[in-house]
This record gives structure tokens, sequence and C-alpha cells, in this order.
């Protein structure tokens, strides 16, 4: 097609028809199923100027799409047989009152085959910015002319048509935006609960779901552990090897301990080089088992190796329970109070509630 192109100084027939082609696929309309409201056009249409054929087409790349046809059994055609493909080069509505007079359609296969179209009228459906689409058109295997009324009618229902893709432009528009704020709403919150560097949950995320294992246990579900975990000596990492170096020990850390727990437990950095695993379902004797397998690791692997000297770190825990009977305020200073003194046993230890003289220390 030769595009009559605006009179911009700058946009070529192929920009132009870029420019159109991308607003018509902003519609998403093209190859969509039937729709009721689009069908009740085309029949209005017809209705109205007295056609046996109406059509809600559409011009792709290389052929003519129908949205909703009446009086014809295709639902698309090549290009270059579309007498819709001239209309939307002409501003207005586009009428051709008999084909066999005009040379542009007499040897047109629609012509001088089957359904023998004869008469013409499209009116253009263009964009939000002004690019044409497609049309609405009535067609007639007869010579004849549309009145003014019927002129009136077939570009007010036009009308109806953009106006309707416009509605379902802005409703997909409108999910798209609820589906944007969704995920940063979820990304918020993520982020919120979550400790930047390790990728666990922060301090105010599991105090939140302490609370709601309390309220479970509260509810008949079975007690569970809390562990207080804290790498020893963090500040000498930090002064002797760098902050660069004492991050990437708090990240391997989280990593050495997320090895050694099940998939139910949380685990969480409760702050600094301090960490807090709630093990649902568990006994304190059962989280000490857990405990020691971390201290094993810890001391079987350096948790940094590509330095001058392979950096190891051991971790004082305290391991109290939770049951029915507790307030999670008094279980964090009573699980708080373990930790502190298995740091004064000389670090390295895990200390268990009701059990002060049971002591673990690495040898």
């Amino acid at each position: 097609m030769q595009w009559r192109v605006p009179m911009n100084g700058e946009q070529t027939a192929q920009d132009y028809e870029a420019a159109r082609l991308a607003a018509l696929v902003e519609y998403h309309i093209l190859d969509t199923p039937q729709d009721p409201l689009f069908d009740e056009i085309v029949e209005l249409a017809a209705i109205i100027c007295q056609a046996p054929i109406a059509v809600i087409n559409f011009i792709d790349r290389n052929r003519q799409w129908f949205k909703a046809v009446k009086g014809l059994s295709v639902r698309e055609t090549p290009l270059d047989i579309s007498i819709c493909s001239h209309a939307i080069l002409q501003p207005g509505l586009f009428v051709v009152s008999d084909t066999t007079q005009d040379e542009r359609f007499t040897c047109n296969p629609l012509v001088t085959g089957e359904p023998f179209v004869r008469f013409y009228a499209g009116a253009l459906l263009k964009s939000h910015d002004g690019h044409p689409l497609g049309t609405l058109c009535v067609l007639d295997e007869k010579p004849r002319e549309l009145n003014d009324q019927q002129r009136f009618a077939l570009q007010a229902l036009a009308n109806q048509v953009m106006a309707h893709m416009e509605l379902m432009r802005s409703h997909r528009e409108q999910k798209r935006l609820i589906a944007e704020l969704e995920n940063a709403r979820r990304e918020m919150a993520s982020l919120a609960a979550t400790d930047v560097l390790t990728g666990l949950l922060n301090r105010r995320a599991l105090e939140r779901r302490l609370r709601n294992t309390l309220a479970s246990i509260k509810r008949g579900a079975s007690p569970a552990a809390i562990v207080m975990i804290d790498i020893d000596n963090f500040k000498h990492i930090n002064d002797n090897y760098g902050h660069p170096v004492g991050d990437r020990v708090i990240k391997r850390f989280a990593q050495r301990c997320r090895s050694i727990i099940r998939q139910a437990d949380v685990l969480a950095r409760w702050g600094g080089e301090e960490f807090m695993l709630l093990m649902p379902h568990t006994s304190v004797d059962e989280a000490y088992q857990a405990a020691n397998r971390l201290r094993d690791k810890l001391a079987r692997q350096p948790l940094v190796a590509d330095i001058a000297e392979p950096l190891y770190v051991t971790a004082s825990m305290g391991i109290c329970s939770l049951k029915e009977a507790n307030s999670l305020q008094e279980r964090l200073h009573v699980v708080d109070q373990l930790l502190y003194q298995a740091k004064d046993q000389g670090r390295d230890c895990i200390v268990l509630e009701k059990s002060l003289p049971h002591i673990e220390r690495s040898a």
C-alpha cells in the first residue's frame, strides 16, 4: 500500500506503517474470539444500511482480519484483495457505489467472484492517536448509495467499536497496573521482612512467626524450641580482617546454619552477629542435636578459605522451649540469658534450658 503520510517533514511511509501496526498491536484485538458486542454492531450496521454483509475488520501486515462478520463465512482474507485496505487510506467514510466502475476493484476476486461485491461503504476505525486500524464496512451485491442518515449511523457505530476497544485497552492497562502494584507490595513486604545481607528473615519478621507459633501451640500444637546463636569473637574478625570479610562471614555463617535445619524450621538474623532459630514441633534435646551438628560443621570447615590463613569460627548457643504456658517476651529473655551463659563458659558452647550444668564445649 502507498500511504498518504502526514506532512511532518521526517516520517516515511515505512515509518508510518510501522507506527500504525504498533498501534494495532496495542489493542490486542487480532485473533481474539468472537464478542457479542461486536457481533451486535455488525448486525445493527447491516440493518441500518440495508446491506446483506457487514464486517468489523482490521488491516494487519499481510492480511485483513474480521473481528465480527455478517453474511460471510471467512474470518480473514489476503491483504491484496482487501477493499478495506484502500478505505483506510482515505479520511472519513469511504464509499464505492459500483465496484465494476472503479478501476481499483474491477479485477478484484471479491468483485469478479463470490460474493460478487458491487457496493462498499467503510467507516474508519482510528486509534486514540489517529492511526487507521481498519473499518466497519457494509457490502452489497448490487450498486447503490447510502443516504445521509445511514452514513452518519455507520460512522457512529464505528466510533462505538473504537470506544469499546479503548475501554478494553483501559481495563488491560488497569489490570497490568494492579498486578505491578501487587508485585511491588509483595516485594516491599519481602524487603521489610528480610535481612539484606543474608536473605534471612529479620528480627521483626521472626517475632511475628514466633507469635504465630505460640498461638498455634496454645491451640494444641506441639511445643517448639528456640535456639539463639552468636558468632564468637566477631569484633576480632572485623578488626583484623576488615568489614568486607566480616560480611562474608555473616553470609556464609547463615548458609552453614541453613544446611543443618529442616524445611519447617525458621532461621533469622536477630541482629549483628546474632541469629535465631525457631524449630516447630521440636523438643530442647532435639534442638540440641541440630545445634551440635552446626558446631561440628563449623569446626570441620573454614567459613572463609580464600585468604592468607583459612578462617574458622565458633558459635555460642542457648536453647529453650516454647510451650503453651509461656509468654513470648519471657522466652526471649530466657534464651538470651542461656546464650550469655554459654559465652561465660568460654564460648563454643551450647546451654540448654533447665540443664545449666549440661554445658557442651568443643574439644
